[in-house]
């Protein structure tokens, strides 16, 4: 065997991975109570959504490429944010912009990313969604420890956030400062949402 700086992964069951120990656990958990691959892989990016928020969310993007037992070929999934109709270049133009603003609402895009896990859980997946969402649900409820990256990303967005977005300074920067790293952090109001979702 070669030399890796990456854990090989051997079993006779089933392997669930991704870039969080909370996510990959929530993976192998959905394996084991009879969902599939695509079930396990939603629950995953679900959980994601709260435990590296810095790096994706419910309103980002999703490209996946699948290959489902028994089909012959690959498919993809493109989930990607599309530009709303109103984001021309003479829009840009008419607003002083001579380049697309790199965040706020002038640069947001339609997101894609639900819309994509859905469809996912839809065509391939066995389980139902409230047993798929509830992992993400328990960890966005209940708290996780936030990553040192997630928390240094927070603070770096503190002032923009309480100057334009003032409903994410307060999800957060709970009493005003970003959570401190390794702390228990809890995101309600996205709880609720996917709970609201569920009923």
């Amino acid at each position: 065997m070669s030399f890796t700086t990456r854990p090989e992964i051997l079993g006779t069951f089933g392997v669930a991975a991704s870039t969080h120990w909370i996510a990959t656990a929530v993976g192998m958990r959905i394996l084991e109570a009879g969902g599939n691959a695509f079930d396990a892989a939603v629950a995953m990016g679900f959980t994601l959504h709260v435990v590296e928020p810095h790096l994706n969310g419910p309103l980002g993007d999703l490209p996946a490429l699948i290959w489902p037992a028994g089909d012959a070929a690959p498919q993809m999934i493109c989930a990607q944010g599309t530009a709303p109709a109103g984001a021309t270049i003479a829009h840009y133009r008419s607003e002083g912009l001579s380049l697309i603003p790199g965040s706020g609402l002038l640069a947001t895009v339609i997101p894609g990313a639900f819309d994509g896990w859905m469809l996912m859980l839809r065509d391939h997946g066995t389980l139902p969604l409230r047993t798929v969402l509830e992992p993400a649900i328990h960890y966005a409820r209940h708290g996780h420890p936030v990553l040192p990256r997630v928390s240094a990303t927070i603070a770096g967005l503190a002032d923009f956030f309480r100057d334009e977005w003032p409903t994410s300074f307060a999800t957060w920067l709970p009493g005003g400062a970003a959570p401190a790293a390794e702390s228990l952090f809890c995101n309600p109001d996205l709880a609720d949402t996917w709970e609201r979702l569920l009923s």
